[in-house]
């Protein structure tokens, strides 16, 4: 909750203010009115993180919201200038935490076109990035719906949600060895090919998931109370979206069927077929239809993606920006390239130098700056990489949609009551790890 101290009942004795909640104050307006002023956050269960928000209350009607921001503060854009372009990845990871996997594939489409090895991406590593991104967006919507399930009260909700994201996080250990923060995607393709058995696991996932969205639909698309929480409720319109850079699920809630898979392709998106689902409903409700929705859009491009999935390399051919991408596991637990290590130990000593300084110092890039943008779980994400041709970036900054929706909550929550505040934030789907990055 808010900081103590942080406000007092104006205009009264010491004695009845010490009797009152030292976290609100309250303020007079003209003619007499009062207006309480409470802050929602930093440490609210219901702010998706360390989200603040200062509340001017008339009752339980919200007259003004203000968004405060940079309580989880990483530096990870700061960071990059110090790390080679390709230790970089193990940073941007980490910013929405969430996402993972789109994060990574953002900012190496921008090294890339930096680069200008674009075209010279391995098929096979395009169609398990795809692959990776679209089991994102699932495992990303599904925690989108547990936490608003827990926020409304609808616990079973909650449990549903992350039962069901367990099923993608499992694919993600399979293929990367963690859950999360996987810096797999990297530039020129992907750190490894598919292990043994994952195309497997991941058909397994096909048959059992749109069982698992057909109760979440039967708990939600027509609950009485989850109606009245979320039916004209946060109401943003088209031209509300279009003013303030609102994309992705929000904006196709809003009836404008805007993604960039289909509006400007990348990875091969071009070669799949998906519908990009709409609502004109421009409430919380249709922007969990629309969510819902594109999960099992994602469901249907994930299986052509394991029918798209054909023999080849996963890392560009050129030594001098690939890492090894053929790994196994060693005798000490860790990932080689058995090729590879006997190639530098046993034939080759410069192959050996040259392995030292591309891990040690990294590759160079060419001067200039490139802009890459990709359709993430909540909206467009972007990267803008400068390099001024050394080793490590001159500059990285993302369009992180989260940051830029948080504007909208004024809009979307004046005029209503504080309970919709919750049903507003949670439509959102903020995570402050993109956030304050």
């Amino acid at each position: 909750m808010c900081p103590a101290g942080t406000g007092t009942w104006s205009g009264e004795p010491t004695s009845v203010r010490s009797r009152r909640c030292p976290f609100a104050k309250r303020s007079r307006v003209g003619g007499g009115a009062e207006r309480l002023v409470v802050n929602m956050g930093p440490q609210h269960p219901s702010t998706h993180g360390v989200l603040r928000l200062i509340l001017t209350l008339d009752g339980e009607t919200v007259t003004e919201a203000r968004v405060g921001i940079g309580y989880l503060h990483t530096g990870i854009e700061k960071n990059l200038e110090y790390r080679t372009w390709t230790q970089g990845t193990t940073f941007v990871t980490r910013m929405d935490y969430l996402m993972p996997i789109f994060n990574e594939t953002v900012y190496c489409l921008a090294v890339e076109r930096l680069l200008g090895i674009t075209e010279r991406v391995p098929e096979r590593a395009n169609v398990i990035r795809v692959l990776m991104m679209e089991l994102n967006r699932i495992s990303s919507h599904l925690v989108a719906m547990a936490t608003f399930g827990m926020e409304l009260g609808a616990t079973t909700i909650m449990t549903n949600g992350f039962r069901e994201r367990e099923l993608v996080l499992d694919i993600f250990e399979m293929v990367t060895g963690l859950r999360m923060n996987h810096a797999y995607v990297r530039p020129g393709g992907v750190a490894q090919d598919l292990p043994a058995g994952a195309v497997g696991k991941i058909r397994e996932f096909l048959a059992e998931m749109p069982k698992r969205l057909t109760i979440m639909r039967k708990l939600l698309d027509a609950n009485p109370i989850y109606l009245r929480r979320t039916r004209d409720v946060a109401h943003l319109d088209l031209a509300g979206c279009m003013a303030l850079g609102v994309t992705g699920p929000m904006l196709r809630a809003a009836g404008l069927a805007w993604d960039l898979r289909k509006a400007k392709p990348y990875c091969g998106y071009e070669h799949y077929e998906f519908d990009i689902p709409v609502s004109d409903g421009c409430d919380v409700y249709a922007r969990y239809r629309v969510r819902i929705a594109e999960m099992e859009q994602s469901l249907r491009i994930v299986e052509q993606c394991l029918d798209r999935l054909a023999p080849g390399p996963v890392m560009i051919d050129d030594a001098k920006i690939g890492w090894p991408a053929q790994l196994a596991i060693g005798a000490d637990g860790m990932g080689n390239s058995p090729d590879h290590i006997a190639h530098i130990m046993g034939t080759s000593m410069e192959a050996l130098i040259h392995h030292f300084k591309l891990v040690t110092e990294g590759f160079r890039v060419p001067p200039g700056q490139a802009y890459a943008a990709i359709e993430s779980a909540k909206g467009e994400l972007g990267c803008l990489a400068v390099s001024d041709g050394g080793p490590r970036p001159y500059r990285v900054h993302f369009r992180d949609p989260s940051f830029t929706h948080l504007q909208a909550v004024a809009a979307m929550c004046e005029g209503g009551t504080v309970a919709d505040v919750i049903a507003a934030v949670a439509s959102i789907d903020p995570v402050m790890g993109g956030v304050d990055r």
